[in-house]
């Protein structure tokens, strides 16, 4: 009964996302994206006689938890070729270019008869799948077809169907895989207790990814011309709700204060609205110059793909997302070491929880709960050093993932 609902819950989430995309852009793209895309697959596909890894993730933020695993198979395993699938624009769309893969393709809704054609036409060796994706009829043909498939980065929690009393046709799901990583022992423990043998603990392979990134980060002079000797707090992947919290306390704040703001959305009336709510001096990054950006207090970041390397310039990070669907990137910034901060959703996100256990990260509810701890670190030098050593600390113990991963993975290979 659980598989009719679902194979009518799939049919009818598709209907839905092709109504709304008659207004919604990223519902035109999503299915746009698919159009024809088995006579794409088997263009790509008919010819190719080498063994193919098929890596899947959801969206952008599974992708950064891939890419470490995509980048290091193809360096041990040179006559693989890779293909890269996604299920949402978001991901698809920045990363249909992505060098490390031989071919980039959306994920076909998961029906029965799309699994069964989508494997025969790719025809692949091995399979991975990005922390949370989980489709019944594409994992059933994989292990009906005896493809070893692997689970990494994944994360669980007692709330999950897996783990409820009707959740047996999710738990058969996950007996599909040959073998699943997850990120911490209290995700072990929840498999081990129905009755799943074939798990480990890697950790998360995007503390391997930030890391890179920080160690290949771009210097931006602009934003340390704006820092000059103040300190800085950076609002990252900033909502509205976040700035809530935020705004008139900043405002009134008169102490030596750099404020850089990076909006989730970089959209024109999201802009303004940032603008037109702060009091204090306030220029955007495309209008500034470098021999006066150093007089303004807020310095708004109207283009995408520099937050990863601003962070190198924070002294304090508030990141967004917390009051709504859960938090972005904390990883970013704890690279640098510094204190973070974020609203209160942030249940799903692992080092979340890690970093304010170690002391190096702070939940808030609202300004109320943000104002004493952020002023007592502001005031004193000396903890605050020490709760940036906490987080850089964090994340020196947790690399290693994908190295980890990669040597399960040679075995099958």
């Amino acid at each position: 009964m659980m598989l009719v609902f679902y194979t009518i819950g799939i049919y009818l989430m598709g209907a839905l996302i092709r109504i709304a995309a008659l207004w919604n852009k990223k519902a035109r793209q999503w299915v746009t994206g698919r159009k024809d895309i088995f006579s794409s697959l088997h263009a790509s596909f008919d010819e190719n006689t080498h063994p193919i890894a098929w890596f899947h993730c959801a969206s952008l933020g599974e992708f950064e938890q891939a890419r470490p695993v995509i980048e290091g198979f193809r360096t041990k395993h040179l006559h693989y070729r890779i293909l890269l699938t996604f299920y949402s624009p978001s991901g698809y769309e920045i990363r249909k270019n992505y060098e490390y893969a031989d071919w980039v393709f959306y994920l076909p809704l998961d029906t029965a008869s799309n699994a069964k054609q989508f494997i025969k036409t790719v025809r692949p060796t091995i399979v991975f799948f990005a922390k949370y994706e989980f489709w019944h009829y594409y994992l059933t043909e994989l292990r009906n077809r005896a493809v070893p498939t692997i689970l990494f980065s994944a994360i669980f929690r007692p709330d999950q169907a897996f783990f409820k009393s009707y959740g047996q046709f999710f738990r058969n799901m996950l007996t599909c895989f040959t073998h699943i990583f997850v990120q911490n022992t209290s995700s072990l423990a929840l498999l081990k207790d129905i009755d799943l043998q074939n798990v480990s603990v890697a950790g998360d392979t995007r503390i391997d990814r930030v890391s890179k990134i920080a160690e290949t980060k771009k210097d931006i002079p602009l934003a340390a011309t704006f820092k000059a000797d103040y300190p800085l707090l950076i609002v990252g992947s900033a909502w509205q709700g976040d700035l809530d919290l935020l705004t008139v306390y900043l405002n009134q704040y008169t102490k030596p204060l750099k404020i850089l703001i990076a909006p989730h959305e970089v959209k024109e009336e999201t802009l303004q609205s940032i603008e037109s709510s702060f009091t204090k001096k306030t220029i955007r990054l495309s209008k500034a110059l470098d021999n006066s950006i150093a007089t303004y207090d807020v310095l708004l970041i109207d283009s995408i793909g520099l937050l990863s390397s601003l962070y190198q310039y924070g002294d304090f990070a508030f990141i967004g997302g917390g009051f709504y669907d859960g938090i972005h990137s904390i990883l970013e910034p704890a690279v640098f070491g510094m204190p973070i901060f974020f609203g209160p959703n942030y249940k799903k996100f692992q080092e979340a929880f890690d970093l304010i256990e170690e002391g190096g990260a702070f939940s808030v509810r609202n300004t109320a709960e943000f104002i004493p701890i952020f002023e007592k670190l502001y005031s004193d030098a000396t903890l605050r050093k020490e709760v940036s050593d906490r987080v850089q600390m964090y994340i020196r113990k947790k690399l290693g993932a994908t190295e980890k991963i990669l040597k399960e993975i040679d075995l099958l290979c």
